[in-house]
């Protein structure tokens, strides 16, 4: 019987993102053959685990983001891969997410709804988030655009400079309406919460994307968050390929490999047009809070100062659909949500999102989606939404 490789994982399972190469690690595993593996309870910069001093293994996959845990990964001798941005050990080859790829697909969704101001919302004291930010401020340029820049931390030593307060200070002297891209989703959060102090109306006067789509966390985001989804399961996938192969005697040095992530998992905080027509924005607002109350384009004339063929014909040049499709389009938006994160049943989910008949759902949800909801439910999730 073949020996089983015994594999150290120095991977935090704080996150998400943490989780997502975990996963793809084990799925690895699933596919070739089995590891013993070594996994404490561990979270990122954290300080060295006792055992891993001692231990003896064939190979290790870490998040190396301290000296200290450099200097020990090197001591082991056994084969490593690195799935961190702070590159401590270079001369081992290292997994993660590309950086610039993130940030267009970040840059690009704001630029796709029409806005022309832009900030950008990172952590100074990490290599990805200032690779993000370099990406985004000058994909914005080249489109003819400026960006504000605020660093802030989240060491828990300078948490001061978090707080909502200096944020919202500084959102509130920029022009909007601001497209802000955060570096990772903990930032955008905390950039929606000083948008509320301040009374910034988020998605109209700012939106706001994050990066990671921590479903959770995105959802209780007020409002729900928009984020940049990444490949974290095929990050952990190839760093357990790359480690077998340097496990089998393949000698593989400090080579990158970088992962594009999957696409943008938008919500309300970016559904949005950037626009200056006050009535147009007016009645955008409205049809956000009431689609899927049953409300209608009747209902949306009676509360703004325009006839209804002046209001469509304005609506229209300014959304590029009618008042009547947009009010589908948020309604059908909060029917995928529905349908993809509860255990409603359709009929259920028709009443929660202003339907009176189910048939009359189902029909115009196939004929949007190109399948019916219930087909649409057994999906595989992870993908682009």
């Amino acid at each position: 019987m073949p020996n089983i490789p015994k594999v150290a994982l120095l991977v935090e399972t704080s996150n998400t993102y943490a989780r997502g190469l975990l996963q793809g690690i084990v799925a690895y595993m699933h596919e070739h053959r089995p590891w013993s593996i070594y996994l404490a309870e561990h979270s990122r910069g954290q300080r060295v685990p006792a055992w891993l001093n001692r231990w003896k293994g064939d190979g290790v996959i870490a998040r190396i983001e301290t000296p200290q845990i450099a200097a020990t990964v090197r001591k082991l001798r056994a084969p490593a891969v690195d799935m961190s941005a702070a590159r401590l050990l270079p001369s081992i080859p290292w997994v993660e997410t590309d950086d610039t790829a993130i940030a267009h697909l970040a840059a690009q969704h704001l630029i796709e709804r029409g806005f022309r101001h832009f900030a950008f919302l990172g952590d100074n004291h990490f290599n990805w988030s200032r690779w993000r930010e370099t990406a985004f401020v000058q994909l914005v340029r080249e489109s003819g655009f400026e960006c504000s820049v605020r660093h802030i931390s989240t060491l828990p030593s300078e948490q001061r400079d978090s707080s909502p307060e200096r944020i919202s200070a500084w959102l509130s002297r920029l022009p909007r309406p601001l497209g802000i891209m955060a570096a990772y989703d903990p930032l955008g959060k905390l950039a929606l919460d000083a948008c509320r102090d301040r009374g910034i109306e988020v998605p109209d006067e700012a939106a706001v994307i994050g990066v990671d789509n921590d479903e959770v966390f995105c959802a209780l985001a007020s409002p729900a968050m928009s984020s940049v989804m990444l490949d974290a399961h095929r990050a952990g996938y190839e760093a357990a390929a790359l480690l077998d192969r340097m496990m089998g005697g393949e000698r593989i040095r400090g080579q990158g490999y970088l992962f594009p992530p999957l696409g943008v998992a938008a919500r309300r905080s970016t559904d949005v047009l950037a626009i200056e027509d006050v009535d147009i924005a007016q009645a955008l607002r409205f049809i956000r809070e009431n689609a899927c109350g049953g409300t209608t384009v009747k209902d949306l004339t009676a509360g703004i100062r325009l006839s209804r063929r002046v209001l469509e014909s304005r609506f229209t040049k300014v959304v590029g659909r009618t008042p009547h499709a947009e009010i589908q389009r948020i309604q059908l938006n909060q029917v995928k949500t529905l349908l993809r994160e509860s255990g409603l049943s359709v009929k259920e989910v028709a009443e929660r999102t202003g339907f009176t008949h189910v048939e009359y759902l189902s029909a115009l949800f196939r004929k949007k989606v190109g399948m019916p909801p219930s087909r649409y439910r057994s999906q595989p999730r992870g993908g682009p939404r």
